[in-house]
């Protein structure tokens, strides 16, 4: 058995599929991808693996790949010395690998000893969002309740049998979530978003559903690490912050695209722009007294040439009463190059009459182009291991 590393409070416990272990009682003869496998791969597929291979990596002094995929790659080395190399998700383009120094990727874990927090793992255990909520369950000696493999109704589940109070996931993790507890709700006291950008109206729902709930939502990603989070419950982040900077962190808009140098991110990977810039591909708007995201620049599509992003008209979407979630999505179109459609989830009980008139209120100031064209009502929006929608546009 390992020695338990610094970073890991002694009254931390990993509620794993169901059974509960400290430090000293994980099963190691169960974790068989450690560092010491060849080129020091692990499959990070559960939280007691990613903890395990931390610990011996650091105590070892080598480098660290915590791969989400099946199978040893063989096109990466070992860096020298300890490090972390992480994957991208791929959700826009193909995954790409990121390493960062330990204390960078937990740069922002902050406050004291919270051993009567139960943390609900709802991101892959090998993401980065996922390593933050691990850690800082384990930086803070909370208790860390996980389901490998399971889906949201499987997280809702077990969230209710823990009696979790603290959740981070993506927006589209947390309508799906709310659906998938129905009235039977955790005692939550701090609620965190993050892994893509936050409409008002899930502000809104989540605040009236858990008014005791501390509610926040972060800017983050694999490559930037962990930027800042907002914490007044609107969505977007202040304008001052783009002149003035925050935690440490400077920002700076280029062609409406975000950019950003931190002392929290990667040592190695793309995106860079020189002088330790770095290009986040997200497109901000300034509305009032807020920069907002209005979407991915990768994500874009031509629709009978203007540009359109999904995001965008997504979000307006989600402000029509009686829709629960949306997804939209470009479809391939031999005269206009691509056109929009959008997957609805409705309110339980609603009229479909009046959701399609709602919809079509909410998206009528919009150019022809961002306008969905088919709009199909489901009871569900598929969600990624990421917890996140995909959105590659279908050709």
């Amino acid at each position: 058995m390992l020695d338990r590393p610094s970073w890991l409070h002694p009254a931390f416990r990993l509620i794993e599929g169901g059974e509960g272990a400290g430090w000293s009682e994980f099963r190691w003869s169960d974790l068989a991808a450690m560092p010491q496998n060849p080129g020091g791969v692990v499959r990070a597929d559960r939280a007691s693996r990613v903890l395990a291979a931390l610990a011996a990596a650091e105590r070892a002094g080598v480098g660290l790949l915590l791969s989400r995929r099946d199978g040893a790659p063989r096109d990466w080395t070992a860096p020298p010395g300890f490090s972390v190399t992480l994957e991208t998700s791929g959700t826009t383009g193909e995954p790409k690998r990121v390493r960062h120094d330990f204390n960078r990727l937990r740069g922002r874990l902050r406050g004291g000893p919270d051993e009567g927090a139960r943390w609900l793992l709802a991101y892959e255990a090998g993401a980065f969002a996922g390593i933050q909520v691990i850690l800082t369950a384990a930086f803070t000696g909370a208790a860390l309740v996980s389901a490998p493999g399971g889906g949201v109704a499987d997280l809702a589940q077990a969230a209710r049998r823990h009696a979790v109070t603290h959740v981070s996931g993506t927006p589209s993790f947390w309508r799906a979530f709310l659906m998938a507890l129905g009235s039977d709700v955790p005692p939550l006291t701090s609620i965190t978003l993050g892994g893509e950008a936050v409409d008002q109206p899930l502000l809104d729902r989540l605040a009236a559903q858990f008014p005791a709930a501390r509610l926040r939502h972060i800017y983050a990603s694999t490559e930037a690490g962990a930027v800042f989070a907002v914490a007044d419950k609107r969505a977007g982040f202040p304008v001052d912050w783009i002149e003035q900077g925050v935690d440490g962190v400077a920002l700076r808009l280029r062609d409406g695209v975000l950019e950003l140098r931190s002392p929290r991110a990667m040592l190695e990977g793309s995106g860079a722009v020189g002088d330790g810039w770095l290009n986040t591909g997200d497109l901000v708007e300034r509305r009032g007294d807020r920069m907002e995201f209005v979407g991915r620049l990768d994500g874009l599509v031509n629709v009978g040439g203007v540009k359109v992003s999904p995001e965008a008209v997504e979000r307006r979407l989600l402000t029509a009463p009686g829709v629960a979630d949306a997804l939209v999505t470009a479809q391939a179109n031999p005269i206009t190059g691509f056109l929009l459609t959008a997957l609805v989830v409705p309110v339980p009980n609603s009229d479909e009459a009046e959701l399609r008139a709602a919809i079509r209120r909410v998206t009528a100031d919009l150019v022809p182009a961002a306008r969905p064209r088919v709009i199909t009502l489901t009871d569900r929006i598929p969600l990624g291991a990421t917890g996140k929608k995909g959105r590659k546009a279908a050709s």
